[in-house]
């Protein structure tokens, strides 16, 4: 065998469900984008078996809600979405026998509920009007009125606590010996820089950590807190909310979970990104990286390489990708992706003689 030839060698061990393959995403290096000055590195967690980082999410929330009794056996699952999360618990609940109802605001991308459904999920759609809330609110009846186990992505201590116990522990393995600067991610339900954050703040004290949302939602860049309940549920829309195309990021109210890592200090700077701004940033890292990552990815990185511009030489940051561009197919992101040959591409065809193209095709 040539010694330079690529092998592996398994990992180890077998596995007795899909969902213990969740998490020990890599990190994994930005050559052709990142400025010359810094090393930059991503968490792909589309290495997750249902592509996203909510599979962590997912698994934790149920086999906490088994543990303490919350979920029983057979019941159904209820939670509002914009996606990542729903498939996370669809992959969950379908290995562990759980029936799953999903409330999504219509708006999002056509690809999320059909892998739900794909997965034995059954997908309420709210309307778009009523954004974030209006499918969070769907959710909260149809759990009150059915008796079913509403998983609370938004509010649930499960969230970050896997984070802090995966996610974070898996960062401090990888740059065991190494500098880590800067740790840069947006949020949805904010677990992630929650969980990362109790840990960073630890272990890795001279990390910054780096927060980032939409340029025209800047909902934690307002100021203005958010309006809750007595269980810490959003008791209305956040005001500074508007319709932005980063799915998955910000709903249009700053959740709970996310209230932590504000509270506690977590956040060192907040660094906003507009829309398109993000999708070509998701553009570049898949045509000059291989890096097939949505919209948030995107736009982790964006701010990540704003961070990075203003950086010391020699410094190291981390930026999450949340998910994989699959997501996003019938989306703004793949408007100028034709499924037919470009000019181009009929030129390449019509090049050599063979297998041509009946004309008009």
């Amino acid at each position: 065998m040539d010694p330079n030839t690529r092998t592996t060698s398994g990992r180890g061990r077998l596995y007795d469900s899909v969902v213990d393959t969740i998490g020990n995403t890599p990190c994994i290096r930005i050559n052709q984008l990142a400025p010359p000055h810094v090393r930059l590195y991503v968490k792909a967690e589309f290495f997750n078996p249902a592509a996203s980082v909510k599979d962590r999410l997912a698994v934790n929330v149920i086999e906490a809600a088994e543990r303490s009794g919350a979920l029983k056996p057979g019941q159904t699952v209820v939670e509002a979405t914009s996606g990542n999360t729903g498939i996370g618990l669809a992959m969950v609940c379908a290995a562990k026998g759980y029936p799953l109802v999903v409330t999504m605001a219509e708006s999002f991308s056509v690809e999320r509920r059909r892998l739900m459904r794909f997965l034995g999920a059954r997908v309420v759609l709210t309307p778009r009007e009523l954004k974030g809330y209006g499918m969070y609110e769907k959710a909260r009846e149809l759990a009150e009125a059915n008796g079913w186990f509403l998983a609370h992505q938004f509010e649930t201590g499960a969230n970050a606590e896997i984070h802090e116990s995966t996610t974070a522990r898996e960062i401090l393995a990888d740059f065991e010996g190494q500098r880590l600067d800067y740790f840069v991610s947006g949020y949805g339900t904010g677990g992630t820089i929650a969980g990362v954050g109790r840990v960073l703040r630890e272990h890795r004290p001279e990390t910054r950590l780096i927060l980032s949302e939409p340029s025209n939602a800047q909902l934690v860049g307002s100021g203005r807190p958010q309006p809750r309940n007595a269980v810490h549920e959003p008791a209305e829309g956040h005001p500074a909310f508007e319709p932005h195309p980063i799915q998955g990021w910000t709903p249009d109210f700053i959740p709970w979970v996310l209230q932590e890592a504000l509270d506690q200090g977590f956040v060192d700077d907040l660094v906003p990104v507009d829309g398109p701004t993000a999708m070509e940033w998701s553009r570049q890292l898949a045509r000059r990286e291989g890096l097939f990552t949505g919209v948030s990815g995107g736009a982790t990185v964006a701010a990540a390489m704003a961070v990075a511009e203003e950086a010391p030489s020699g410094s190291v940051l981390l930026a999450m990708l949340p998910d994989t561009g699959e997501r996003y197919l019938s989306t703004p992101l793949f408007e100028d992706i034709e499924a037919g040959m470009n000019d181009e591409e009929l030129e390449l065809m019509r090049s050599t003689p063979g297998y041509q193209m009946p004309e008009g095709r």
